[in-house]
């Protein structure tokens, strides 16, 4: 790289910068304002970019995020340029809207931004509320992938359906990941009422590939469908995993798909849920394609090549040995079993400690009850959200979970990661490879156990 190169990229990236502290100065992520108004002004303002190009748009409860990721892979294995959007971010902003399979460059993210800025400002002064951080990242994003341009949008939604920022988007595939109680607060407190928002991203005319579901999820998410005339897929019927078997470094599975029966894949990733995932974006990259019963199935070299390149960092990700350090994104009771379930298929750990840092507005008991039988000991941290559970508060939970003697308190995350290993390794009897650690409670907890351990990449 030449010096000028050099100088290019540190002006790029202090621009980049620049715009996140615009964009973190808006109404926070954790404030949600019901409504597509700001939204959609903005996307008429911008002359609707989001209508340049087809889209496949996901919800859901867990597993959005790492069914994006290989909803992405597949389409780019197939040759088409893609876009994601995903949220929420483990390091950098500019993780939450890819090109082509990379976190758009700094200098893309500032340009792009510097160009809309006008028109945000725009809807700013003709509206009660401003837009806020998440709408106009969203808005960002759109803008982005239409000038690239993408092919397709793979889109993530923030929280919910019906109402949120992404639902912008007239996708013709929408994928319903499992559903269950979080942010109950916002978007109701029964699994009914949660899918019954989240239902809305399926639109006219659409394909629904809809993940197993509890009854009255799946009950909401199929009137809705009928509703508008939208094709249904259900794991476990139309599609699903026929078998699957543990490998090195992740599964290899037989997946029924809508064409026909993918076998021999392999997905470097642990768990049946993330097997579960698998043959969900499967089916919604082959309902995309328009393959089905009759037309028969995917090339499926081309399948195993895509789902071999996953990775979904933050979820579940080795990132040390001797002892091993998993970070996991786990935030909620469904999400933690999942996670634990996993462990105890993939791993067999001597010896686990745990560090959990959590957010407020999460059954931190639950988590933490379903974290217990696994871990040995447990070391409570805080993480630098704002939203974060102080350490304190955190441990006298843990305390009445784990009992006092299992329980250490570490505030800092680099002490609590530091204090968690060396627990291992006194605990592990010489044996090391017996020993683990396992970082876990929120996706920022992820994000900052990857930057400690040097793993920011994205």
């Amino acid at each position: 790289m030449t010096a000028a190169d050099s100088t290019s990229r540190q002006l790029d990236r202090q621009r980049r910068q620049d715009v996140e502290a615009r964009l973190l100065a808006r109404w926070g992520e954790s404030k949600i304002g019901p409504s597509r108004h700001r939204i959609d002004r903005l996307m008429d303002i911008l002359g609707q970019p989001q209508r340049s190009y087809r889209a496949i748009h996901l919800t859901g409860t867990n597993g959005k995020t790492s069914t994006a990721r290989m909803v992405d892979e597949l389409l780019r294995g197939f040759g088409l340029r893609t876009g994601r959007y995903t949220s929420p971010h483990l390091s950098h902003m500019t993780e939450r809207i890819v090109l082509d399979g990379e976190p758009v460059a700094d200098g893309v993210f500032a340009d792009a931004y510097s160009e809309i800025e006008p028109y945000l400002e725009m809807v700013d002064d003709a509206s009660d509320v401003k837009m806020t951080f998440f709408e106009a990242v969203t808005g960002l994003a759109l803008a982005i992938f239409a000038d690239a341009p993408v092919d397709v949008a793979v889109v993530e939604v923030g929280l919910g359906g019906a109402w949120d920022a992404t639902n912008v988007l007239d996708a013709g595939v929408a994928v319903i990941t499992p559903i269950g109680l979080d942010h109950t607060e916002l978007l109701g407190e029964t699994v009914a009422e949660i899918a019954t928002e989240k239902a809305g991203i399926i639109t006219a005319g659409a394909s629904a590939i809809l993940a197993a579901q509890p009854i009255e999820a799946a009950a909401e998410l199929i009137r809705r469908a009928t509703e508008v005339g939208a094709a249904v897929a259900r794991e476990g019927l139309e599609f699903g995993v026929l078998e699957r078997r543990l490998a090195v470094g992740g599964q290899v599975m037989r997946i029924q798909g809508l064409g026909g029966v993918y076998d021999e894949v392999f997905l470097p990733l642990h768990g049946a849920y993330q097997a579960q995932n698998a043959a969900c974006a499967l089916a919604a990259v082959e309902a995309f394609f328009g393959a089905g019963a009759e037309s028969g199935p995917l090339d499926a070299d081309i399948v195993r090549a895509a789902f071999a390149a996953v990775r979904s960092p933050g979820r579940l990700e080795a990132l040390r040995s001797a002892p091993t350090v998993l970070v996991d994104s786990s935030h909620n009771p469904a999400g933690m079993r999942a996670t634990v379930e996993a462990l105890a298929e993939s791993f067999d750990f001597r010896q686990l400690i745990g560090v959990v840092a959590m957010l407020e507005g999460k059954d931190v008991r639950s988590a933490l009850e379903i974290l217990e039988p696994v871990l040995d000991e447990v070391v409570i941290a805080q993480n630098s959200s704002s939203r974060a559970v102080p350490a304190d508060a955190l441990a006298a939970v843990a305390v009445d979970v784990f009992g006092a003697d299992r329980v250490t308190v570490e505030p800092r995350m680099d002490d609590a990661i530091e204090t968690a290993v060396r627990l291992a390794e006194d605990n592990a009897d010489g044996v090391l490879a017996g020993a683990g650690v396992l970082v876990t409670g929120s996706v920022v907890t992820a994000g900052e156990a990857r930057m400690l351990l040097g793993e920011a990449r994205g």
